[in-house]
């Protein structure tokens, strides 16, 4: 049986090797598939079985970067990465410095030109030894990348210093310009730009460590004798009741059973307020008791608690390529022998036509250096990461960033309507009863543990009405309603059918007062006392507060709203005029949904919400699938994206979320393609004829270095994206 394996990878230094790891990856006898993410430092494999795995490590490390087995390690690596990266380019800055003054205040002397060499050189092995280590393995596999490209640039104007230098006597004038501080600074501007873009690439998963350091590692379990015990989350049990303390964080998703607190869900639901939970109420796991003292029984296990999904959909998202990605990597991986080839052909030009071969070297390697594709590498994949975890800090958990680019392309937006658009609880809309029946009624609807007697004992308390403890003989009768007698009344609560067959009729006026009030759709429970009609209540689901405005902001999107349902038509039509929403569907089964997605399909993308298992094939079958977090598993499971907070708002902020990371990357593309399409024929020397413009290999890697910076900048806005109007 084939093994999926998730490594922590540190150390790659540009796109292109991610693409050397997957090619080598999938070259290893026993891995079926390999998928390398540059942006998040991390790679999925399908392997054969787990014997493959430490051969699959060991080659990762032999190309030269690090394995971390957990995200603790991971982290520690990236940080020593980071760390030796500064230092590196630190000697390389100042090294360059150094080289400059003896070459602008030192005496021309083979001493010093000596000295100047053996700085460079100095550099050379200590601060650019992983450029040319990384190039090796690179052109060993074929997967020729950045590094390579350092490597050219830099070695090249060593060995031609060093040229100069050792053969000066018999060179003509003109050949006899030397590159050797160029060769410290090319060094020390790739190094100061791969710091700001791992540095960069660090706080764009920020999110994800957070939410990492809130889950609990150890919880407080009530021992039998009433003294808690601290013990590791990974051996609680479902059923286990664990104290949490003030200023602690929940270990696990469950219930409480005992005390109060005010609990700060911000990190997981994005609510800025910390909510009150008493007795009764769920508590998630990660969540921090700000004030008070709990205890909470555990519902679910540490792999199921909301906290374990939200990590595990950010890490599998985030290692997913989207399509537009792919296409930058091939782009990326093709480019560098295409350099290579223009380098060559400078040369070539300049020695030719120009007969100059100081310049025709100068110009070779700074189109060498210049021409780095790894802002195109990273223009899309770190907006994907910032922008998942601008979702996920929203409430919006994106499964599949592939969806991202659907979206823009999205005509309809289909809702299901119970417990999507509404709330999923029923309500009492209106009533006609006296203060006095309606206390009577609901206490007898009190002895009841049905939805609607819930509903109508709610509405009872919300009037601030006193209920009676009845001890009478209760009566449920399935579908119909509910009796209640005692010595001194016989309460009948139900619909007509159930009046009638206990001898309480409707006069014309009472039949039609009950079909106004329920023209709209409303449910009605009509009753009786002492078999006299007395009044009646009318039912409805009642719509979530922001509806109307997530229908409104979707059409100001250029968005047109679709209700499927399986409700009645009267229902169904009435919260569609409620909602301004022209097109609507009622009586629907699981599959009428599906083929009305299929049909809308036809003129456009469709993006559907929903939240129960009927749902489910539409949210598979539709462009994009959203789910609500209080729906089914199933539900939740086939949805593209999770909404967290149970918020329709997060529709439309996903929608502009989509938007702005399509466009961010839009924009990081182009100014990566503008950067070479402008900077390679400058650095070749196309404009030295007619203006005397030249670009030094020196000028030439600082024009890399910000490239690379501006894109990652640009990518982290996405992290400070408004959602909301």
């Amino acid at each position: 049986m084939s093994l999926k394996v998730k490594l922590n990878i540190a150390g790659m230094s540009c796109v292109n090797c991610s693409n050397a790891i997957e090619k080598v990856s999938k070259k290893i006898d026993g891995v079926l598939e390999a998928n390398v993410n540059f942006a998040n430092a991390s790679g999925e494999f399908i392997l054969k079985d787990a014997s493959v795995r430490e051969i699959l490590e060991q080659k990762i490390k032999k190309l030269g970067y690090f394995v971390a087995t957990d995200i603790d390690e991971f982290e520690a690596k990236r940080k020593a990465h980071i760390r030796n990266i500064r230092n590196k380019f630190i000697f390389a800055f100042i090294a360059s410095i150094v080289i400059m003054a003896l070459e602008m205040f030192a005496p021309h002397s083979m001493l010093v030109n000596l000295a100047m060499l053996a700085l460079a050189f100095l550099v050379l092995i200590f601060s650019g030894k992983g450029f040319f280590t990384h190039a090796y393995e690179a052109v060993k596999n074929r997967n020729y990348d950045m590094n390579v490209l350092v490597a050219l640039g830099s070695g090249s104007a060593f060995l031609y210093s060093l040229f100069v230098v050792l053969f000066e006597k018999f060179l003509p004038n003109d050949l006899k310009n030397i590159y050797v501080s160029g060769v410290a600074m090319i060094i020390a501007f790739v190094l100061l730009g791969k710091y700001l873009e791992e540095r960069s690439k660090a706080k764009a998963g920020d999110y994800l460590k957070r939410l990492l350091k809130i889950s609990p590692k150890t919880a407080f379990l009530l021992m039998p004798d009433g003294r808690s015990k601290e013990v590791p989350v990974n051996e609680l049990k479902i059923g286990d009741i664990v104290v949490v303390k003030n200023g602690y964080n929940v270990p696990c998703d469950g219930v409480i059973v005992q005390g109060g607190a005010e609990i700060d869900a911000s990190m997981l639901t994005g609510e800025s307020l910390p909510v009150y939970k008493e007795v009764g109420d769920n508590v998630f796991a990660g969540t921090l008791n700000t004030n008070g003292y709990i205890s909470v029984k555990m519902t679910k296990s540490s792999f199921e608690s909301l906290l374990s999904q939200i990590l595990s959909l950010l890490n599998d998202a985030s290692t997913k390529k989207m399509p537009i990605g792919r296409l930058a990597d091939k782009i990326a991986n093709i480019f560098v022998p295409s350099v290579v080839a223009i380098s060559v052909l400078t040369f070539l030009a300049w020695i030719i036509f120009g007969g100059n071969f100081a310049y025709a070297i100068s110009c070779a390697i700074c189109v060498l250096i210049i021409s780095c594709p790894c802002a195109l590498g990273l223009a899309t994949p770190i907006a994907i990461v910032s922008s998942l975890a601008r979702g996920a800090k929203a409430g919006i958990l994106v499964k599949n960033p592939e969806v991202l680019e659907l979206i823009k392309d999205a005509k309809f937006v289909a809702f299901d309507k119970t417990g999507t658009l509404s709330k999923g609880q029923i309500s009492v809309k209106s009533s006609n009863l006296s203060e006095q029946d309606l206390a009577l009624i609901a206490s007898a609807e009190n002895l009841s543990e049905h939805l609607i007697s819930k509903a109508i004992v709610r509405y009872a308390k919300q009037k601030c009405i006193n209920l009676q403890k009845l001890n009478g003989k209760f009566q449920n009768i399935v579908g119909q309603g509910i009796i209640y007698e005692d010595e001194n009344n016989q309460i009948i609560i139900g619909n007509e059918k159930l009046l009638l067959a206990n001898e309480v009729s409707l006069n014309l006026d009472e039949s039609k007062a009950i079909k106004e009030a329920t023209n709209d759709g409303s449910g009605v429970i009509l009753c009786a006392i002492n078999k006299k009609f007395v009044g009646f209540l009318t039912l409805s689901d009642e719509l979530k507060d922001e509806a109307s405005d997530v229908i409104n902001e979707l059409t100001s999107l250029n968005l047109q709203s679709v209700i499927l349902s399986g409700d009645d038509e009267k229902v169904v039509a009435s919260i569609a005029k409620k909602l301004n929403v022209s097109k609507y569907h009622a009586n629907m089964l699981p599959e009428d949904k599906f083929n009305e997605i299929k049909e809308l399909a036809n003129h456009g993308g469709v993006i559907f919400v929903g939240d129960g298992v009927n749902d489910s094939p539409s949210l598979k079958e539709a462009s994009v699938g959203i789910a609500m977090n209080s729906g089914s598993d199933i539900a939740k499971g086939a949805g593209d994206i999770v909404l967290v907070k149970n918020d329709l708002r997060g529709v439309t902020g996903l929608v502009r979320l989509a938007n702005a990371t399509m466009a961010n990357i839009k924009e990081n593309l182009f100014w990566a393609f503008m950067y070479n399409a402008t900077c390679i024929p400058v650095a070749a020397g196309v404009l030295y004829p007619v203006f005397g413009l030249l670009l030094s290999p020196v000028y030439g890697s600082m024009a890399m270095c910000l490239s690379s910076v501006t894109v990652v900048l640009n990518a982290l806005r996405l992290r400070y994206l408004r959602l909301k109007d």
